[in-house]
């Protein structure tokens, strides 16, 4: 280790500052790891959230993310979240177990090719009207 690295380790309160860094680290690869492990890509995971894309980047690389919004994620990934606590000898869920959603394979380039664009609100209508004429 360098003279630099050792001054900046030294500083007071370092040693919390990396412990942080490291839980964000650890979350971001394990979010990153899940996500990946269901060979889903993040506009994949976002479309079966109902968000962006963005927001599934920032999710990954955040700390600050909410219970609920960790459970979509991994709910969406086919997963369960549960978050127990520990006092002492004791221990107790937290947060329960969710029921997982039915993992989904990524369509085939062929599949997607194949599918049709969801109607507009006009087309639908239209359908509609022409479907009550005799």
């Amino acid at each position: 280790m360098n003279k630099w690295e050792q001054k900046v380790l030294a500083a007071p309160g370092a040693a919390e500052r990396v412990a942080v860094i490291e839980d964000e680290l650890r979350l971001a690869a394990g979010l990153t790891a899940l996500r990946e492990g269901a060979r889903l890509s993040q506009r994949e995971l976002a479309k079966r959230i109902g968000i962006s894309q963005p927001r599934i980047a920032a999710i990954e690389r955040s700390r600050n993310v909410t219970v609920d919004v960790l459970e979509q994620y991994v709910t969406a990934v086919g997963g369960q979240l549960e978050i127990t606590v520990r006092t002492g000898s004791k221990k107790f869920a937290l947060v329960r177990p969710t029921k997982a959603a039915p993992a989904k394979k990524a369509a085939t380039p062929s599949q997607a090719a194949g599918r049709k664009k969801a109607a507009t609100p006009s087309q639908a209508a239209g359908r509609k009207k022409a479907a009550k004429i005799p």
